[in-house]
């Protein structure tokens, strides 16, 4: 109880100084003003119209990525794997900008962006799980390296092919395709989305935490116990797909949230699922609502791209806790 209190107390405070940091031409005190009593001002719409939207939107953002990370290194027993190890957000990327070269407006273009998740989540599942659904007695091999094998290979696809649509991209359209590609907070459209999907995937999740620690020692191991392997599997897998699909979906990429965060908190709360994944929902959504906060106040009135502050964050980070650990 003592984590989940002093995670919810570093939670509410980073999302309530996201809400009331700003610009230099706006000040502490007013925001807290617009926040706390209704009127109709500009300062009030900025607060309920614009922070308070991103930064809900960034909380759910960032426990999917981080929750997803966790999952999908329980599914195939990796520490390195996370939500774009599996070629996931390569698909989104070629779903949402094809749909920005076609000219299309955002409820598409966030259309196409979940189509592309959901067919590379289809393409490695059907790959690298062709026995799930045979009929045949289960053999308990280990196909997490064809996993990884896969998805590495779809990501190479899917990034050629983004690179040739940014090549083929006019002017025009040139810019929102690279803020896009490097994560984007700023015209979030349906903001409730990522923390509802969030909340629905952790209620879903939490009850399978003794399987996911058994899954975690070996599926024999697992099976031996009363755990049926594949089930699970297509579990972790499905929910780490839909959950990766929406932040993508909401953000655009947002990178080493899945690593860096299941890296961090597996130190501190050890490798118990039951407590590893809730938290690292949490502690994912901080670090991405700490991340766009600075995108939005660094270099105002300029607004940097999520993406890239979260990857001078991450970088730095998930190294020291390599070395550290050698």
């Amino acid at each position: 109880m003592r984590l989940w209190g002093a995670m919810g107390v570093v939670a509410a405070a980073v999302l309530l100084a996201s809400i009331l940091l700003g610009g230099v031409d706006t000040r502490f005190a007013d925001a807290w003003t617009a926040l706390t009593t209704s009127g109709d001002t500009p300062m009030h719409a900025i607060v309920w119209e614009l922070r308070v939207p991103r930064a809900v939107a960034a909380f759910g953002v960032g426990g999917l990525l981080a929750m997803s990370g966790c999952l999908m290194q329980v599914l195939v027993r990796n520490p390195l794997a996370d939500p774009y190890t599996l070629g996931l957000s390569g698909g989104a990327a070629v779903g949402a900008l094809g749909a920005m070269l076609a000219g299309a407006g955002a409820m598409l273009v966030a259309a196409g962006a979940a189509t592309g998740a959901l067919f590379a989540c289809v393409a490695v599942f059907v790959l690298a799980h062709r026995d799930l659904l045979s009929r045949q007695r289960a053999t308990h091999r280990d196909d997490a390296t064809d996993l990884i094998l896969i998805g590495v290979m779809l990501a190479a696809g899917f990034g050629a092919i983004v690179s040739m649509m940014l090549v083929l991209a006019p002017d025009r359209n040139l810019r929102g395709m690279l803020f896009w590609m490097m994560g984007d907070l700023s015209g979030v459209a349906y903001w409730l989305l990522p923390f509802a999907c969030l909340l629905a995937c952790l209620l879903a999740i939490v009850p399978l935490g003794r399987q996911l620690n058994l899954l975690a020692r070996g599926e024999e191991s697992a099976s031996a116990l009363g755990v049926r392997p594949n089930v699970v599997k297509s579990a972790i897998f499905a929910f780490a797909s839909i959950a990766t699909a929406v932040a993508v979906t909401t953000a655009g990429t947002v990178g080493f949230v899945g690593l860096v965060v299941p890296h961090a908190l597996r130190r501190l709360v050890g490798n118990d699922q039951r407590v590893l994944v809730p938290a690292s929902a949490i502690g994912g959504g901080i670090l991405v609502v700490v991340a766009d906060t600075i995108s939005r106040v660094v270099a105002d009135p300029i607004q940097l791209p999520v993406g890239a502050v979260m990857a001078v964050i991450g970088v730095p980070t998930f190294l020291f806790l390599l070395v550290k650990r050698h």
